[in-house]
């Protein structure tokens, strides 16, 4: 018998460079808001085989009964343009890395590999149609990169690869809180085995406002979010400049 898992992916701790939260932290925040699986995915940068050891450790200890931690890691190729977020037993493989390189070391130690945020810096020009087979799934909606619609450019992606669909949060800051979730098919009692295998056999669905994001429906929000997306980015542009100290100088 399965049950259906809320599940949050592409989460970021104090762990990252570029991250703030701590894991307790988190948990707390997201088990809270109904979430009983992390997917974290801290960066690449900064870590080694030791240091991905004692985060495992780190994870395991923070996990509760109500919310489970399933560590990852983001790599980066070495033009910090293809981003690939992966989780399983799989060992520190580097930092900037060629991405085949990671799919390959994924691959090999029985790990999960997702495409993320295909829309940043336009990484979906680089999609190599050779990581299909080693690729999980992609991410058709990142809230840091595509705001509040999911992304444009996803799509024929799929379709290329054949993958499934994920939606990832890229949580940093509460800037990234919203209400999508990948939502797991498992079995109980769950465990890092258990949703390991949940996510390689596919038994996953992503969801936004817990609506599933079957294809119709995401270009139906393409469409109807567009203008609401519009609206949040123009309201940033004008933040940023009335927040962007002066350049002129009264000397």
């Amino acid at each position: 018998m399965t049950i259906r898992i809320p599940a949050l992916s592409h989460v970021h701790s104090e762990w990252s460079y570029d991250g703030s939260w701590k894991l307790d932290d988190l948990v707390r925040e997201f088990s809270g808001r109904g979430y009983r699986v992390m997917l974290t995915t801290e960066h690449d940068r900064g870590f080694t085989q030791s240091r991905w050891t004692d985060y495992r450790a780190a994870c395991h200890q923070a996990s509760t009964e109500n919310l489970l931690i399933v560590p990852g890691i983001e790599y980066s190729d070495p033009e910090n343009i293809i981003h690939i977020l992966t989780w399983g037993d799989v060992p520190f493989l580097g930092e900037n890395l060629p991405t085949k390189t990671v799919l390959q070391g994924v691959r090999k130690a029985g790990g999960v590999a997702v495409l993320a945020h295909p829309s940043r810096r336009k990484a979906w020009q680089r999609f190599d149609p050779a990581w299909s087979e080693y690729l999980t799934g992609i991410e058709v909606w990142n809230r840091k990169t595509d705001g509040w619609r999911p992304s444009p450019d996803a799509a024929a992606l799929l379709v290329l690869a054949g993958c499934q669909p994920f939606v990832g949060v890229d949580f940093h800051d509460r800037k990234q809180l919203f209400p999508l979730a990948m939502v797991l098919d498992c079995p109980m009692p769950l465990s890092h085995e258990v949703v390991m295998d949940c996510l390689r056999s596919r038994h996953c669905e992503p969801r936004a406002f817990d609506i599933a994001l079957k294809s119709g429906v995401r270009q139906a929000m393409q469409v109807s979010l567009l203008p609401l997306e519009a609206a949040r980015r123009g309201s940033r542009w004008i933040y940023r400049r009335m927040g962007a100290p002066s350049t002129n100088s009264s000397k």
